[in-house]
């Protein structure tokens, strides 16, 4: 399998082409950056060059892995025009308005789409919801801790985790839950901790997820890639849950 990296050059795109090199049977046909990228020209993984995207990538690979920027995404969607290759998309941040834009690129082809990638995740996801349905009326907070780099703001995992939690005890209780509170802390080289905390007023509960090293994000995107080349769904938006269904 012919696999693209967008954000080659990134944290989890240098561990995405360190687990592709490694593993029989996968190929890196295109290590993509930015155009103003100083990368650009330099051999990455003895065989090709990092480079800008162009239309021409589809004759390359058969299923492309971005982990670039909201702005990157949907520029190289729109370079992708109307071919049909699909995409794994584990970028972040997107806006309201940039979500509508994805949405009109998945009409073309296929967009597995998810704020986090790491192998496990989503069955903590699904426990953490699951306790958020049998027990609605339990109030829930979200936490998160990675490193010092990261912006001080919520990351995408932690919003999408709180949407979900007010979604599904809105649906249990029949009225609009109480928004739910992110607590962010940054510290050191951590990778990534996700809890949710559930408040029983006579208790507590906790779900917590924890991520030892980038490389858990790399191998879980491409998981997903291997299962949107063997699957072949129909041009959509799909979620991490799809391929693991």
């Amino acid at each position: 399998m012919r696999i693209g990296i967008i954000g080659a050059s990134g944290r989890v795109g240098t561990r995405l082409i360190e687990a592709i090199v490694a593993s029989p049977g996968l190929e890196l046909a295109a290590a993509l950056v930015s155009p103003a990228s100083r990368q650009i020209g330099k051999p990455v993984a003895g065989a090709i060059e990092y480079r800008a995207a162009n239309a021409a990538i589809r004759s390359h690979c058969d299923v492309l892995i971005d982990f670039s920027t909201p702005a990157a995404s949907l520029e190289f969607q729109a370079i992708l025009g109307d071919q049909d290759v699909p995409v794994v998309i584990g970028t972040t941040g997107f806006s309201a308005r940039q979500e509508a834009e994805l949405e009109r690129y998945a009409d073309r082809r296929p967009l597995l789409i998810s704020a986090n990638f790491a192998y496990g995740f989503e069955a903590f996801r699904q426990a953490a919801l699951g306790f958020a349905r049998q027990m609605p009326g339990a109030e829930p907070e979200v936490f998160e801790t990675y490193h010092i780099r990261k912006k001080a703001e919520p990351s995408g995992t932690s919003r999408l985790m709180a949407q979900d939690l007010d979604t599904t005890r809105s649906r249990a209780m029949g009225f609009a839950a109480a928004e739910t509170p992110i607590r962010v802390q940054r510290e050191g080289d951590t990778v990534g901790t996700n809890e949710v905390r559930f408040t029983l007023g006579t208790g507590q509960a906790s779900f917590i997820f924890t991520v030892d090293t980038l490389s858990a994000y790399a191998e879980g995107a491409i998981a997903a890639a291997e299962w949107l080349v063997r699957a072949a769904p129909r041009p959509g938006r799909y979620s991490l849950a799809d391929s693991l269904n």
